[in-house]
């Protein structure tokens, strides 16, 4: 079903959002990215005369009841964004009663769904890897559809609109969507235009194709960065991963992070881009400190002999000049992590000049997608958000996708 056919009057859309929003020690919220984000979904079923149930998950209560994680912290924030009240149920599994009672306009949100380890299907308390992690999980798998059917229990339709988890077979993300028929289960307009930017990525690329991976660790990347060497003429790779490069090739890199488990795929990434004709831009200068904090001392230095003490911590200004001349002439560009450590605003150096590169190729008419929690942070600290194609609010889900790998939460619904 097609949410922009279906009749929500009169009916009561369970919707699945990634509220999964960062909160500071007050409990404030200090980037709604991702609320905004679901508002054009959330509005369109109350405007249209239905009743709105939201669940979400936040954090990693691991299957455990955590106040820090709560969603109660957010109520006043989604009621201001929707202008209704918001209800809260306390417990997302016994909220049968006050979604009963809803009337047509009125929201309820569910408390975290992470507090009960049926979401994730994963045991808790028991190791991993041993028989009885195995039995635990097998147990929790049908206990898993129980709690995804009291869920659906709870409306007449089901919304899929969080890619920001759509890559996990969750209860809320893909096994609910078994208790409804296909008439009354959808994707919400944020998925939607999700699907559509990561299809725009791929299926549509117009050259030069551009990506930039940043980030601190090669091993979280791989997957994509392989994935991407067959597809891209530029490949920048920044970040973190910039030291395992460096040591690969017999470099110093003082106390930078580095992988030394990932030497060799660092080795064979540089290889596989030389064999496909693929322009891999990896830093050659770097701002490195004396200690990982804002008020260190730093210097300029080439990021393969590094001195000893001193760790790299943003691009230096040969790299960022690089990082520009490939993302200027680009016609497609994906950007997922950051140059530095955009944390401290000392260090911010890389990933502003990255993002400039991106909001000049942008304004000649390239299509810019943002997809990854730090990428996006990047983005709206600099006020930028308005200069790209696109921003996704997945991370995982957005790799994945780009991986070519199925998303559970669209097979769900998509068949």
């Amino acid at each position: 079903m097609n949410i922009n056919d279906y009749k929500f009057a009169g009916k009561k859309a369970i919707v699945r959002v990634d509220f999964n929003v960062p909160l500071d020690e007050q409990g404030k919220i200090t980037d709604d990215t991702r609320i905004r984000g679901a508002l054009p979904t959330l509005k369109k079923i109350l405007d249209e005369g239905g009743a709105l149930i939201i669940m979400s998950h936040m954090g990693k209560p691991k299957g455990k009841v955590n106040p820090k994680f709560s969603l109660g912290q957010i109520v006043d924030a989604v009621s201001a964004a929707l202008g209704v009240p918001v209800q809260f149920a306390p417990d997302c599994a016994k909220a049968q009663e006050a979604a009963a009672a809803l009337k047509p306009g009125e929201v309820l949100l569910l408390e975290n769904l992470r507090f009960y380890p049926e979401e994730e299907g994963k045991p808790v308390g028991v190791e991993k890897g041993t028989p009885e992690f195995d039995e635990a999980k097998k147990a929790l798998k049908e206990s898993q559809k129980a709690f995804a059917k009291t869920l659906a229990s709870y409306a007449d339709c089901y919304v899929m609109d969080a890619f920001g988890t759509a890559h996990r077979k969750h209860a809320s993300t893909a096994v609910i969507a078994d208790y409804f028929d296909a008439g009354n289960k959808m994707l919400g307009l944020l998925m939607e235009k999700e699907v559509t930017a990561v299809d725009n990525i791929l299926s549509n690329i117009r050259r030069p194709f551009t990506a930039i991976m940043g980030g601190s660790k090669v091993s979280t990347k791989i997957g994509i960065i392989e994935n991407l060497l067959g597809k891209v003429d530029n490949l920048i790779l920044c970040g973190g991963m910039t030291y395992t490069f460096a040591k690969a090739q017999g470099g110093e890199i003082g106390n930078s992070i580095v992988e030394l488990d990932k030497l060799d795929v660092a080795l064979d990434v540089i290889k596989k881009a030389k064999e496909n004709g693929v322009n891999l831009v990896l830093g050659t200068d770097c701002i490195a400190a004396d200690s990982f904090s804002n008020d260190a001392n730093t210097q300029v230095c080439p990021a393969n002999a590094i001195p000893e003490g001193w760790e790299g911590l943003d691009a230096g200004p040969e790299t960022r000049k690089a990082f520009a001349e490939a993302i200027e002439n680009a016609k497609t560009i994906l950007w997922n992590g950051p140059a530095g450590v955009f944390e401290f605003d000392n260090f911010i150096g890389g990933s502003k000049a990255i993002a400039d590169a991106i909001a000049k190729a942008t304004a000649n008419g390239a299509f810019s997608l943002i997809g990854g929690g730090d990428s996006v942070a990047c983005i709206n600290k600099f006020g930028m958000a308005d200069q790209v194609s696109y921003i996704s609010t997945g991370g995982g889900a957005l790799i994945e996708a780009i991986e070519g790998k199925v998303l559970p939460g669209v097979a769900a619904i998509q068949g």
